[in-house]
């Protein structure tokens, strides 16, 4: 596919998938995914040509003017979407597949400081929802959904969904997914504001329980 029909395609997503939308010219003039992305299609080449310092100082720029940053050497397939955007991450060697959409608060990070692939890859059709974290050299396979602040750290299957941190699968092929272990208690972090607030409500009802001691002595006290 040439470059024109790539940007068409990235043009026609959010015609397509946004019930915001108002036309072509609409996102032309008023969404910065569809500006990161264009930048993006004549950045990358560069940056495979060797011209690093040239092609991440233009993504510096794009990152400045549309508030999302994609790595100059990151591999986006045609027709992706990233709605909003503002907060998205993109890294060196992340790969987001065709049709792809990633709502804004996105991360694509990597775990290592080697020159190796350490960022993950997005099949086709992966929707990635608001303020996800994926993260290192997995891959999260073709129409996966990962929801809204999820943590994903493991391989996804396709057509799965994954929620939580870290994320877990909830949904296969649109079925639901049962634990196979449920005799295995589930690793929990404590909430440090939570226990502050049950301390205190104990604190509370020791005093009201003295106080009302205090009263009632009192009450039965003879006058002097």
């Amino acid at each position: 596919m040439s470059l024109w029909e790539t940007i068409r395609a990235d043009l026609e997503a959010p015609v397509r998938r946004d019930p915001a939308n108002h036309g072509h010219l609409d996102v032309i003039l008023s969404y910065p995914g569809f500006h990161a992305l264009t930048a993006h299609r004549f950045i990358h080449p560069l940056y495979r040509r060797g011209l690093h310092v040239p092609a991440k100082f233009l993504a510096y720029l794009v990152r400045f003017y549309t508030g999302i940053e994609i790595h100059p050497g990151a591999t986006i397939g045609k027709g992706v979407f990233i709605d909003h955007g503002m907060g998205v991450v993109i890294g060196e060697t992340a790969e987001v597949g065709d049709d792809a959409l990633i709502n804004q608060g996105v991360t694509l990070g990597g775990t290592s400081t080697e020159r190796i692939k350490r960022h993950p890859t997005l099949g086709k059709g992966v929707i990635v929802g608001a303020d996800a974290l994926v993260i290192g050299a997995i891959t999260v396979g073709d129409y996966a959904k990962v929801g809204a602040g999820s943590v994903v750290v493991k391989d996804v299957p396709p057509n799965a969904t994954v929620v939580g941190i870290p994320a877990r699968v909830v949904l296969q092929d649109g079925l639901p997914v049962r634990s196979t272990t449920p005799s295995v208690p589930r690793l929990e972090l404590p909430d440090p504001n939570a226990q502050l607030i049950a301390q205190l409500s104990e604190r509370v009802a020791a005093l009201e329980r003295r106080l009302a001691q205090l009263q009632r002595y009192d009450d039965v006290s003879p006058s002097i």
